[in-house]
């Protein structure tokens, strides 16, 4: 297909699409395990997975013949039934993770929101807060999504340009990272705890901030926290669960377990949209018919999916490949002896390399990158996250740190 082709497709894209997206220049037409091609038949390395949701590879035989099976069947009814597949999906998702009670909805923002809501009705009816004051305490440096009410506690202000007015009732307290050490950070969420507090919501690894990784032992200090000041404690793991992080939580690193998880991207195997709130009976209870809902959380077909995922996590050992990868990539990164670098971190599969930001821009690399074959992208101008399908081979991970030596090399 020729250039002008190419340039067509990304035309109609730039003419009749919202620009809230800034994409590389390569329009993508198909893709196969950890890899993905162009209108061109150009072949690339995804280094990207749907910023996590692709962990089993493109177009997984298994997933492609679920889905074609239970299209074939009954794809949407609403939840104004009962649906075989949907029940099945709760108690293997329950099982997988001991969580007793699940609401499933169909994006990341919408379980964050579910969650949200969740929090406050347990506050006001279980732990007795007055009616309206119900706080939730989250981090600086957040990102839950991009709803409102998500982007009003965001504390990037590009998120939240222009969108407001904001609801109330979050309270900003200090992630523990860079010049925040683990102290100072208890200390921000233990001063901004009082009798109105209902939960703590935070990313155990932080993903669209950079992937970044707090001390060691400091989610243990939260959770005690929590605990001790009867506080939820309310992960989001949409982007850092379901084995990225080289286990199946992120938050299994620290032995440790919230009494609320957000799940969403990799729960529907790279095929559907699929998000989930997972809690207590105590905390979900408070829910009754009517009190939330969506047409097409927990339909039939997306639910099918997401059980054959949740197994295919285990059969295909995508949680161990993860782990083991994960650290030989990390540690080739680190490898590197370049000035413009100036941190490689990450947990599994999940890694940024956070560049020295007068010496290179991130995205400026992501593009010599595509050149050379890798479909990577940056966050904030100063990191480029990697976090390929968690079947990648070692053989694709050796070739790709070659391609990322000679780019980094190469400023």
């Amino acid at each position: 297909m020729s250039q002008s082709l190419q340039d067509e497709y990304i035309k109609k894209e730039s003419l009749f699409g919202a620009k809230n997206y800034a994409p590389l220049s390569v329009v993508l037409d198909r893709g196969e395990g950890a890899h993905l091609w162009d209108v061109d038949g150009n072949k690339y390395l995804d280094m990207v997975s749907a910023y996590s949701a692709v962990s089993h590879g493109h177009s997984h035989p298994e997933l492609v013949k679920t889905i074609q099976e239970q299209a074939n069947k009954l794809a949407i009814t609403s939840r104004a039934f009962y649906t075989e597949p949907f029940g099945g999906f709760l108690e293997e998702l329950s099982k997988s993770t001991g969580f007793e009670n699940i609401l499933t909805m169909n994006t990341g923002a919408e379980a964050v929101e579910t969650a949200i809501k969740a929090a406050r009705r347990w506050g006001y009816h279980t732990k007795g807060i007055k009616e309206d004051m119900a706080e939730i305490i989250v981090a600086d440096g957040n990102f839950h999504g991009r709803t409102t009410t998500i982007v009003g506690f965001s504390s990037e202000k590009s998120y939240k340009d222009g969108f407001g007015p904001f609801s109330g009732g979050f309270i900003e307290a200090k992630y523990c990272w860079s010049e925040c050490g683990m102290d100072e950070s208890i200390k921000s969420f233990e001063s901004k705890i009082n009798k109105n507090t209902c939960a703590i919501l935070i990313e155990p690894i932080q993903g669209e901030a950079g992937i970044r990784v707090p001390e060691e032992g400091w989610l243990r200090k939260i959770r005690d926290l929590c605990t001790d000041n009867n506080v939820l404690l309310i992960l989001d793991e949409i982007q850092s669960g379901l084995g990225r992080t080289g286990k199946l939580f992120a938050y299994e690193h620290d032995n440790i377990k919230p009494d609320g998880l957000i799940l969403g991207k990799a729960l529907g195997g790279a095929m559907l949209p699929i998000s989930a709130f997972l809690s207590s009976k105590e905390v979900m209870n408070h829910f009754n018919a009517g009190s939330h809902g969506s047409t097409f959380g927990g339909n039939p077909l997306a639910t099918k999916v997401a059980s054959r995922a949740l197994q295919l996590l285990h059969e295909d050992n995508l949680i161990e490949n993860s782990a083991v990868l994960g650290e030989y990539f990390k540690s080739r990164l680190q490898s590197i002896d370049n000035k413009i670098i100036k941190d490689v971190r990450g947990k599994g599969l999940w890694i940024g390399m956070e560049l020295n930001e007068s010496e290179v821009n991130a995205k400026d690399l992501c593009l010599m990158l595509l050149n050379e074959g890798l479909l990577c992208k940056e966050t904030h101008k100063t990191v480029i996250r990697f976090a390929p399908p968690l079947m990648i081979s070692k053989d694709d991970l050796d070739w790709a740190i070659k391609k990322i030596t000679k780019v980094i090399r190469a400023t």
